[in-house]
């Protein structure tokens, strides 16, 4: 009987052994692998073995991490205060200097992401952290990516997300706007009428150059307010017609000369 008991104690204290001794590292890990308290390198991914008491490791995940950066009170380099906040992505490279070199690496990297946005965004004006993000997300990332190289960490992308303005720098830039849009809306009609004018300055020429134009213009303009409800009509006066009475005015005015003076026969 205390041969079994002796024997089971030896199996369960092999396998506390082993299970102490056996990890198993996924592919995004790696095992930063410590002995008697000094750095003996990195381990993983898949099965390691560790001598229990003596060794000790820190698993280190090796994927993106994402990190929403607060928002930031700025005060832009035109004196707008503003609030700003962002994304940070970055990977741990090098997993021993995660460990070795600075004390709670997430933390450090997030802290160093918020004052870098703070004091990027307070070199830049207004209109640029508006408009041109794209050159701020650059700047912000080659910061934080240089101060966290000795850190073993890559920063893959830094993206502003929303920058929050005063009420009323909200409604300056609203009435801004819509000035904008009434100053374009103006030159658009203005630019239209220009072309209008220029057409009807060539139908009118056109029309004025060619014998008959404008009566056929009236009469196809009759047929349409024919079809209309309107029950009074007013008929223009065709210009043709005017030449036509001054014409015959002429030729009457002539003959009542050539009468009372008589024939030319008799002069």
């Amino acid at each position: 009987m205390n041969i079994i008991f002796d024997w089971l104690v030896w199996i369960i204290i092999l396998v506390a052994i082993l299970s102490s001794a056996i990890k198993i590292i996924p592919e995004y890990e790696r095992a930063v692998l410590f002995r008697l308290g000094r750095l003996a390198g990195v381990r993983g991914p898949g099965l390691i073995f560790i001598i229990p008491i003596i060794d000790k490791i820190e698993r280190v995940s090796l994927r993106v991490m994402t990190y929403d950066v607060p928002p930031q009170e700025v005060i832009t380099r035109d004196n707008v205060t503003t609030k700003v906040n962002a994304v940070l992505y970055y990977r741990v490279v090098n997993a021993d200097k995660a460990i070795v070199n600075v004390e709670r690496y997430h933390e450090a990297t997030n802290l160093l992401a918020q004052t870098t946005l703070r004091s990027v965004a307070g070199t830049a004006e207004l209109d640029q952290l508006l408009s041109d993000r794209e050159s701020l997300n650059k700047r912000i990332q080659n910061i934080v990516d240089e101060a966290t190289d000795p850190w073993g960490i890559k920063v893959v992308s830094v993206e502003i997300k929303d920058v929050v303005l005063p009420s009323e720098m909200q409604r300056a830039i609203a009435r801004q706007a819509q000035a904008e849009r009434d100053r374009r809306a103006a030159i658009i009609q203005a630019e239209g009428e220009r072309q209008a004018a220029e057409k009807l300055a060539e139908a009118a020429n056109i029309l004025a150059e060619a014998e008959g134009s404008l009566t056929l213009r009236m009469f196809r303009s009759l047929s349409e307010v024919s079809n209309s409800q309107n029950t009074t009509i007013l008929f223009p006066l065709p210009m043709e017609l005017g030449k036509l009475f001054a014409n015959g005015t002429k030729s009457i005015d002539k003959d009542d000369k050539e009468t009372d003076e008589g024939p030319s026969y008799l002069k």
